[in-house]
């Protein structure tokens, strides 16, 4: 048994080594899975073709229009000029006294809106430069602001934001993106204070110091002054359509759950419109935002949407089969005879489901270096045993929902994750620089999660 917990390590220790060291997860991630099948002793293509490869297949089958619809919507966002329109407009606003405050919070209203996190990284850096360079704040300090505002509260804290990690639990809880409002908002503020807190002090160190913005960077952006941009007030029109027309599809009048009936659904295999409605309501919405983006700036797009288009397919393909390839993955070590020790071990940690689901959650998406990623497996392998864990504790699904999304924004910025490694790309900044700062909001995320998880497990 103890050879057979340790395939399942040794094979989950290759996949975080090469993920970290830049490899393919979707090339990588079967051959280290059947290395596991392998050393345990089960059967080798089976567990290929009809685990790994049906599992893989489902999760593409259930998120790939989020992820299709979220890039397309991102990307257009970034063609029309309005994620830089909003993004000038709140850091004009704030002014350069408060350059780190005004970059957040750029950030935080485009996440939120539902533009995908790697848009807003670009959008928001060459004016997060001009408001630094003018403040003199030291750059190195922009990759964690930055990540403040669109890696963590905004992606899978506030109830109703349209990023994946808040959409993922809602298949296997029967949950809507607006689960557990109360907690996803104290969270938020938890860390948006933190945060902001923690940013504030390196500055004001930094300053004491004698330390400015700094000379010599690499990447720096071009000067933006003689740039337009659509209005502010027509550039959050699309933002704003999709918060709406997501919210009246999952709690509204026009609620999803009561379009079809029972004996309808039924004949197209869904047994409970839960599991689905949520990803239902944000297609619907996203669309509505895609046209309406469209509306926007329409002879600038219309000249580069093709090449706009094809470049959010590719990157949409990109991330929902690496992620499907980490589902196969933690599909199959779920049937290897090790997994059960390893089961024990982690459900062991607390009796308490919501305190060992932010703990497990936590701990894989470090591991995978993907928040999506490692809850995606997470739930795979545990969502049924943490709620039946949750309803025998008098717990509600909402409250498994907000926890484990919120765990899975917390270790998943670990050096190899993907975002970390473009965000840093993008400003041209180096671990040694700028990771501290990254990591100091990971730990924040980290503890704050546990802390919520502690104190709604025995309130």
């Amino acid at each position: 048994m103890i050879i057979e917990v340790l395939a399942i390590v040794f094979a989950l220790g290759l996949l975080m080594f090469f993920a970290y060291r830049g490899y393919p997860v979707i090339v990588f991630a079967p051959i280290f899975t059947l290395l596991a099948v392998v050393i345990s002793g089960n059967a080798l293509m089976p567990s290929y073709t009809e685990t790994y490869m049906t599992n893989a297949a489902n999760y593409v089958k259930n998120f790939f229009p989020i992820f299709l619809l979220g890039a397309i919507f991102g990307k257009v966002m970034e063609m029309n000029g309005a994620a830089a329109s909003i993004a000038q407009s709140i850091v004009r606003a704030l002014g350069s006294k408060r350059a780190i405050l005004s970059v957040i919070l750029a950030c935080a209203v485009l996440t939120y809106g539902g533009v995908s996190l790697f848009v807003v990284a670009f959008a928001v850096y060459p004016f997060a430069v001009a408001i630094f360079r003018e403040a003199n704040v030291p750059k190195r300090l922009i990759p964690g602001t930055i990540a403040l505002g669109a890696f963590t509260f905004t992606m899978d804290a506030l109830p109703g934001t349209p990023q994946i990690q808040n959409i993922i639990p809602t298949s296997y809880f029967g949950t809507d993106a607006y689960a557990a409002p109360i907690v996803g908002i104290v969270g938020s503020l938890m860390v948006f204070f933190g945060g902001l807190w923690w940013l504030e002090r390196r500055r004001k160190q930094a300053e004491a110091a004698g330390e400015g913005y700094g000379t010599d960077h690499k990447n720096e952006p071009e000067l933006l002054e003689n740039q337009t941009y659509p209005s502010l007030w027509i550039s959050v029109m699309p933002l704003l359509l999709v918060l709406f027309f997501n919210y009246l599809l999952s709690r509204g009048f026009l609620d999803v759950t009561t379009w079809y009936n029972a004996e309808l659904l039924k004949s197209f295999n869904i047994a409970n419109v839960k599991t689905v409605a949520s990803s239902w309501a944000l297609i619907i919405a996203l669309c509505i935002g895609i046209v309406s983006a469209l509306c926007i700036n329409l002879r600038q797009v219309q000249s580069k949407l093709a090449a706009g288009l094809t470049a959010a397919a590719m990157g949409s393909l990109l991330a929902i089969f690496n992620t499907a390839s980490e589902v196969g993955f933690g599909n199959v070590v779920k049937t290897l005879p090790g997994f059960k020790l390893i089961q024990n071990w982690i459900m062991g940690l607390s009796s308490q489901p919501l305190i060992s689901e932010a703990i497990s959650v936590n701990i894989l998406a470090g591991v995978t270096g993907s928040a999506s990623g490692g809850l995606s497996i997470a739930l795979e392998v545990m969502g049924k045993t943490y709620l039946a864990a949750a309803q025998a504790a008098g717990i509600s699904p909402e409250l498994l929902h907000r926890i484990a999304s919120m765990a899975s924004g917390g270790m998943d910025t670990l050096p190899h994750n993907g975002a970390v490694i473009t965000l840093l790309a993008i400003t041209g900044l180096t671990h040694r620089q700028s990771y501290k700062d990254i990591f100091a909001v990971t730990v924040l995320k980290t503890l704050t999660v546990l802390i919520l998880a502690v104190i709604f497990s025995f309130i």
